[in-house]
């Protein structure tokens, strides 16, 4: 019974998707991920530090502005409309901590090796991304994918937003 359950869905899936016209097959990674990195300025443990109250700072000041966004060129909008607030959040925040360097912020196309969140893995390659400098950014970086929303974390108040269409592909098709 839960063989021809699952054939049922399967089929009812795949009819859906040709109507609608999902495309199961790998997604273009250029185009459809958009990447944030806080970058901080040294692997010291004072730097990164505040590069985890930073971005908690700036996934409060993130969440309203994108929320209403559903396409990544939306996205990507609002973050280059904000990037003077995103550099002047995070430069206070440094300012406030008695840290001797700024923040500086850009969207922009560059080369990420492949990396792992939780069962998402990105494949190495150049992708858009909202780019956090802090100081020098030459220390490790904390990193999410804004578009699709697949994750945007906050300690202190727990975003969690998850593409659906994502999980019941994985769920079903072993994605």
């Amino acid at each position: 019974m839960k063989r021809f359950v699952a054939i049922f869905f399967l089929c009812i899936a795949t009819v859906i998707a040709i109507v609608v016209g999902v495309n199961f097959s790998k997604p273009n990674y250029k185009t459809e991920y958009l990447r944030i990195h806080i970058r901080a300025n040294s692997n010291l443990e004072i730097d990164q530090n505040i590069k985890y109250l930073i971005k908690d700072k700036i996934v409060d000041y993130l969440t309203p502005v994108i929320s209403s966004c559903t396409t990544k060129k939306e996205f990507q909008q609002k973050l280059e409309e904000n990037l003077s607030n995103i550099e002047c959040i995070s430069s206070n925040i440094l300012a406030q901590n008695n840290f001797n360097y700024k923040a500086s912020a850009k969207v922009t196309n560059e080369y990420f090796p492949a990396r792992t969140y939780d069962n998402l893995t990105l494949e190495s390659g150049y992708y858009d991304a909202l780019i956090i400098n802090l100081g020098s950014g030459e220390g490790n970086n904390w990193w999410c994918v804004v578009y699709p929303p697949l994750c945007f974390l906050n300690s202190n108040a727990d975003y969690c937003y998850k593409s659906r269409i994502y999980e019941v592909i994985k769920k079903y098709f072993g994605g």
